[in-house]
């Protein structure tokens, strides 16, 4: 049965073992730590890079009052105050991928909102009922305002792994233990032991243990049905 629950020492257990330390008097815990954070970010990149379902990420409804221009991060820059000024967006958004509006309280359908490079400035001065256009600038979400209250929702790619702190952190995922262990025992290779031979031969098997996990993640897309545009759609409507 598949788990979420994977410990961070039972990664590092198995790194210890691939670098011929099972007993961990050299590769300890602490000494591991750092490297496998570094592999869980590696892998959190290429799992974006490539949309794995698993990153995939919908919030819930946050709030718009009349006239507000922005959904802020919870912290740090572009958050506006010390605390943050609400409504903020969620703190594991690495990446949009839709933004939907309807009249707040209202069980109206979710309209999409469009992006745009730089928010229209016909609208500066005139905004309407609705929220319409959105871009993403100095870390906020940012709209023209509309009339009336709006409720907003969010589709996006999240951060998957949680900061490992100790051997105890679970580290929630499915289906990449091998590229785990592989990885980690590689970087410790190459940057504890300076031994680049061990190093590259334990990458190799990692990168093949993520072709082999991210090929079954796109399988499982296959079903997906795909609306795509003719070939010939640009022709007929006079331009790209």
């Amino acid at each position: 049965m598949s788990t979420t629950s994977l410990l961070a020492s039972e990664v590092m257990d198995r790194a210890a073992s691939l670098m011929n330390d099972t007993a961990q008097t050299v590769y300890t815990y602490a000494a591991q730590l750092p490297y496998l954070s570094m592999a869980l970010d590696e892998m959190q990149e290429y799992f974006e890079m490539n949309n794995i379902p698993v990153t995939n990420e919908t919030s819930t409804v946050i709030d718009l009052d009349i006239g507000e221009t922005a959904i802020r991060p919870a912290d740090g820059f572009g958050a506006g105050a010390s605390p943050p000024n609400p409504p903020n967006y969620p703190e594991n958004l690495v990446e949009i991928q839709g933004v939907y509006e309807r009249l707040q309280g209202s069980s109206e359908p979710w309209i999409p909102v469009t992006q745009r490079e730089f928010l229209p400035h016909l609208f500066d001065d005139q905004p309407t009922t609705y929220l319409g256009w959105w871009v993403f600038e100095s870390q906020q979400i940012r709209f023209i305002g509309a009339t009336t209250d709006r409720e907003v929702k969010l589709d996006y790619i999240q951060k998957l792994f949680p900061d490992v702190i100790d051997e105890d952190s679970e580290l929630g995922v499915i289906n990449v233990k091998t590229f785990l262990y592989y990885r980690t025992a590689s970087l410790c290779c190459e940057f504890i032991g300076e031994n680049p031979t061990r190093a590259a031969q334990l990458n190799m098997y990692a990168v093949a243990s993520i072709e082999r996990s991210t090929s079954i993640s796109i399988k499982g897309k296959q079903g997906i049905m795909t609306r795509r545009r003719p070939f010939r759609a640009a022709y007929r409507n006079g331009g790209w």
